[in-house]
């Protein structure tokens, strides 16, 4: 059983117990509420009005439980924090329904509006959390059990990581399947060797994760090690992990920690999230959203597009480059070709003003950055965001990174159409001017929001219409 199994589950579920309790709720008003308004019994009927309820109001709750962050990490969800999320969620969106759609309700008096309110979030809570619970303590079995799960990756050798891994084994820490170890000092004692793999050492972390397909990483180094700690989280900052230790490193640590468990060896949870859930998972929306607005009134702008680039030289429609993303991974980023075919025919080579390579129609395009519409289908497929620093080639990359090495921070995030460096800053022709524009897309980071996105594609609009090339 994989993640997307359990995730449809828990959807499926949803939208049932939020279906079902709708429907109850309709038809405690048509025969208790109603009946007193109007002094008579209302003959009862299951119009269109209730069957459209039954479908509309549990995509309300589905989209507000995406927002919310309840689909991810299906498999470490915690029973205590399921309580908690799942009454919080409910009294929120019962408060907005409320409002939307029953505060215009015609009413005997104002305890009606309190019973009304009472008896649907008492329905969507109830039917909510029971399937919930249910289906969160069946896979935390299953986890125990060995029979789903997902890859752990321990950083140490030495008594505690044996303590840690014992106590996962034995299902007094919540925990994946340790698949292996990497030793945090290569002179010292390889405790876990009896009990599973050696993997390599800490320079080889990234391709380690990559190649075992590793989900968790633990940490359970001595506090002597206090700069491979460090260096340890920084490095896996730029990979899709979730990171434990053990709490002796708290005060090393910066972000948000949390204690995961009070049973066995206590770890706490080491967050590199930029933003809370919900602002990631409403950002994530407001990209498939403009991006499908974007390409259904761009197309007649595409189709001229189109046919310009085929006349205007030899070669095809678009250009499709090889461009690093989010943890590092790469992807196929598609632009309109502005340049003649075969235009790198001598290697990698960045644009530059005047450019030769450039066709006439190619500079046009990209005076108003329309070659970069072709972006939006890479927005769509989740490889990159309407906002984020701009992505480069491995080729230039491994070249600022010797030079800047905290360029790797940029990894955290999707890379964007437009970004605080492109609107500052322009383009770069060299890795100079790249390591230069760099300062902005690292105070991006450290101030991202909803609001900074906004304001970075509302300066990006202005500085296309005063005419100049970013």
């Amino acid at each position: 059983m994989n993640k997307k199994s359990l995730v449809i589950q828990y959807l499926l579920f949803d939208f049932i117990s939020a279906s079902l309790s709708w429907a109850i709720f309709y038809i405690y008003r048509k025969v208790e509420v109603e009946p007193q308004v109007f002094g008579y019994e209302i003959p009862f009927e299951l119009g269109v009005k209730f069957y459209t309820g039954i479908i509309a109001i549990p995509l309300f709750w589905l989209t507000l439980y995406y927002l919310a962050g309840t689909y991810q990490d299906v498999i470490v969800k915690s029973r205590l924090r399921e309580l908690g999320q799942t009454f919080i969620l409910v009294l929120a969106g019962v408060i907005i329904l409320f409002f939307a759609l029953i505060l215009d309700d015609v009413i005997v008096s104002y305890k009606d509006y309190y019973t009304s309110f009472l008896v649907l979030a008492g329905l969507q809570f109830i039917l909510t959390y029971i399937p919930r619970i249910t289906l969160t303590t069946i896979i935390s079995k299953r986890v125990q059990q060995g029979r789903i799960g997902y890859n752990t990756l321990m950083i140490g050798s030495n008594e505690l990581a044996v303590e840690i891994y014992h106590d996962i084994e034995q299902g007094n820490l919540p925990g994946g399947r340790i698949i292996g170890y990497i030793n945090g000092d290569s002179t010292g004692e390889y405790k876990l060797e009896e009990l599973t793999r050696h993997l390599g050492s800490i320079k080889d972390v990234k391709q380690i994760i990559e190649q075992y397909d590793i989900e968790e990483v633990i940490i359970a180094l001595d506090m002597s090690e206090h700069e491979d700690i460090s260096n340890i989280i920084n490095t896996l900052g730029g990979c899709n992990v979730r990171i434990k230790a053990v709490p002796d490193i708290h005060d090393i640590v910066t972000g948000k920690v949390k204690v995961t468990t009070i049973f066995g060896t206590p770890l706490i949870q080491i967050s590199h999230a930029l933003l809370p859930i919900w602002q990631e998972n409403l950002k994530r929306s407001i990209d498939v959203l403009f991006s499908i607005l974007a390409m259904i009134l761009l197309s007649p702008l595409t189709l001229f597009l189109i046919i310009g680039v085929k006349i205007s030289s030899k070669g095809p429609v678009l250009h499709r480059q090889e461009r690093i993303g989010r943890y590092g991974k790469p992807f196929t980023l598609y632009k309109f070709r502005s340049m003649h075919a075969n235009a790198e025919r001598n290697g990698p080579e960045l644009s530059r003003i005047n450019d030769s390579r450039l066709t006439n129609f190619g500079k046009f395009m990209r005076k108003r950055k329309m070659d970069e519409i072709p972006n939006f289908w890479n927005v769509l497929k989740g490889e990159m965001s309407l906002v984020g620093p701009r992505p480069e080639r491995k080729y230039y990359i491994d070249q600022i990174v010797q030079r800047a090495p905290h360029y790797i921070h940029l990894h955290k995030v999707k890379p964007g159409i437009t970004s605080w460096g492109q609107v500052k800053y322009g383009y770069a022709m060299n890795v100079d001017e790249m390591i230069k524009r760099l300062k902005y897309d690292l105070l991006y980071i450290e101030n991202m929001s909803l609001f900074v996105d906004f304001q970075i594609m509302i300066f990006t609009i202005l500085t296309l219409l005063r005419g100049r090339h970013i």
